[in-house]
């Protein structure tokens, strides 16, 4: 799969059903649940991809801007709600993914798109008959693309940074 084919699926989400996931997602899960596996498989490892490179300090500042700083690790951030926020981007479009990902103050807040994860591996187990079990090319989780979490001169541990967090709660200090 292409970069041109996985924007034009995300494109045809139906927007007019906001607030039914499902019903947003279905034109392009009835797209993908033709397409052979690999593509299924490839259009799922474009997204991880696309959600890494939104897994920064950066970005997770102007999420929860005002809330919580990623510099301080006493302050908290869900691991699962940074990665919800990050699926609303690139579920809004190309333009939109790319003009936050070039300028993080244009990260949305107070939204999540979790259902978006889901999307490829519903596909693949509808179109093969089994789940849907291949790892993508790069981790989707919060906190897991190392040079994006590279601390700052401001960035100070805390309770969220240290050994005693779950290693999938925990961030780069």
């Amino acid at each position: 799969m292409d970069e041109a084919r996985f924007w034009a699926l995300i494109a045809s989400f139906d927007w007019e059903r906001a607030g039914d996931d499902d019903a947003v997602l279905a034109p392009a899960s009835r797209v993908l649940q033709e397409l052979p596996p690999q593509e299924v498989v490839a259009f799922e490892d474009l997204l991880a991809t696309k959600l890494y490179a939104l897994d920064t300090r950066e970005h997770a500042r102007w999420c929860y801007q005002g809330e919580a700083d990623p510099d301080n690790g006493d302050d908290y951030i869900s691991a699962d709600d940074f990665l919800y926020a990050r699926c609303v981007v690139v579920a809004n479009g190309r333009d939109f993914y790319e003009g936050v990902l070039a300028d993080p103050s244009r990260f949305p807040t107070g939204m999540e798109f979790e259902s978006l994860l889901y999307l490829a591996s519903n596909a693949y187990e509808a179109r093969t008959g089994d789940p849907h079990d291949q790892l993508t090319s790069v981790s989707w989780e919060s906190f897991s693309n190392t040079d994006g979490w590279q601390p700052t001169r401001s960035t100070t541990g805390g309770r969220y940074t240290g050994p005693e967090m779950p290693p999938l709660n925990r961030r780069p200090a």
